[in-house]
């Protein structure tokens, strides 16, 4: 099925030759053809076909009441609440747990007709860059021969890559939907900090997270975030900024600043063919009329240190609730109050969240937080401060989604640091709380996808939007 923009879902359905329902049937057909690749863990197949029967008679009775997502049919990941659906992070520790009400992005959409059709992998409370943490194993990459979809969105891109659906809700804590969108040759949008409410979305660093969209389309991303951006009364944290008219994207683009860092492009970790056509990219901006300067960040290398400091220490507070005793996993076998901790805990988290919960642990703990903690935290407002100098005199940072390619499934299983450097040129803009895009920009000799990536000061979402719209990627 090749209905992957949804202006021209919109167009068809006003035509009177596509329906929602039909739309439903054939996503259905994609996911059951596509199982192999691990992708759903739940798939909402009566309760997605109902509604999509409702709202066909409501369009055939009524076209001027329909929401504005009437034919867009999306996948969630499973750290987002949707009510009296399961959510367990990906864990066995909420295996089995509902969630009693819907995050608010989520409701938002659900209030303009938006289809959801199934709840999708991703790593173990999205800890991971390549959907390898999950309790209910990998998902594949719909490209290549047995690689890593990215994480911990993971899921979520290649359920939109493989055609199950039209776009994915996911989250961003690190690069969680742009790592995993490059990955698989899509638009991952990651906006500034708190431009959606995190209402409903599982904790995994609190100062971090983000929810994001994976989608098709430049347009698709702008439409999703004008609809579930915005305060809510729920998220002290949401942003009171205006929203704009996201989805109203300019036709034409005036010059730009733009800046990129040498030290990105000539990383030691960088694959040549990604360098290459960065470069490349930064070349045809130029002829396009726009103003690009590399500038010296010497704290590229401190990124993935501070990122990683301060991530694991919100985790160890975040994920401290999974204890056992509320909800959720608990051991068969107990003793007394504290074996039920110990033991429950033990068994239901998998390896890579014991050792980030261990890691945030040990620099909180006394004698180490000021050595660890506090020195990254000083790192985070050191690299705030660069990121936001730089866009006093230009408009956008330029730089790669990732440094390599994806990977084969278990090449990067023994060495979590080799796969913590993945995020290297995606934390800043959670570190700083700036959006982000990704876009693809092309695939290697091996058919393999990669992208690149504009960022922008905050709350200049729609200024990024139209650049990235106008560069036809």
């Amino acid at each position: 099925m090749k209905n992957n923009d949804f202006v021209s879902i919109q167009s068809q359905i006003a035509a009177g030759s596509l329906t929602a329902s039909k739309l439903v049937s054939d996503y259905l057909s994609a996911i059951e053809a596509t199982k192999n690749l691990n992708i759903y863990l739940a798939v909402f197949t009566e309760e997605a076909k109902q509604r999509a029967k409702e709202l066909d008679e409501k369009f055939a009775n009524d076209p001027s009441s329909m929401g504005r997502l009437y034919g867009m049919i999306i996948s969630i990941k499973d750290v987002i609440c949707y009510k009296d659906h399961q959510v367990t992070g990906g864990s066995k520790i909420l295996a089995g747990f509902e969630s009693l009400y819907t995050a608010t992005a989520l409701q938002r959409l659900l209030d303009e007709d938006v289809i959801v059709i199934g709840r999708v992998n991703c790593d173990e409370f999205a800890m991971g860059s390549a959907n390898e943490n999950s309790a209910y194993g990998p998902t594949i990459n719909a490209v290549g021969e047995n690689r890593v979809p990215g994480g911990s969105s993971g899921a979520s891109a290649v359920s939109v890559q493989a055609n199950t659906c039209l776009a994915s809700l996911g989250s961003d804590t690190g690069g969680s939907v742009r790592q995993p969108a490059a990955f698989c040759g899509l638009v991952g949008m990651k906006p500034t900090y708190g431009r959606i409410s995190r209402y409903g979305l599982l904790a995994y660093a609190s100062s971090f997270d983000q929810i994001g969209t994976i989608t098709h389309s430049v347009s698709d991303a702008a439409l999703l975030l004008e609809i579930m951006a915005g305060p809510d009364e729920y998220d002290s944290t949401a942003s009171q900024a205006v929203v704009e008219k996201y989805s109203d994207l300019a036709t034409e683009i005036a010059p730009k600043k733009i800046a990129y860092f040498k030290s990105a492009m000539n990383h030691p970790s960088m694959d040549a063919e990604i360098r290459t056509a960065s470069l490349d990219f930064l070349e045809k901006l130029k002829k396009d009329g726009h103003e690009v300067v590399d500038l010296d960040f010497k704290l590229l290398d401190y990124l993935i240190p501070a990122y990683y400091v301060l991530t694991t220490a919100e985790a160890s507070t975040n994920l401290s609730r999974y204890d056992g005793v509320r909800f959720g996993y608990r051991s068969p076998e107990v003793a007394d109050l504290q074996d039920t901790y110990k033991k429950s805990r033990t068994e239901g988290f998998g390896t890579e969240v014991k050792r980030r919960i261990l890691l945030g642990t040990f620099v909180l703990s006394s004698g180490y937080y000021d050595a660890y903690y506090g020195k990254a935290q000083k790192v985070r407002r050191l690299i705030t401060e660069k990121t936001n100098k730089i866009f006093q005199s230009f408009d956008y940072i330029v730089m790669p989604v990732t440094p390599t390619v994806a990977w084969k499934i278990g090449d990067k299983t023994a060495d979590p640091i080799a796969a913590y450097l993945a995020d290297i040129y995606t934390v800043q803009a959670n570190m700083t709380g700036i959006p982000a895009i990704a876009l693809p920009l092309g695939v290697n000799q091996e058919n393999m996808p990669f992208g690149i990536q504009l960022m922008s000061n905050r709350n200049t979402e729609h200024d990024l939007l139209n650049f990235a719209k106008s560069l036809h990627l």
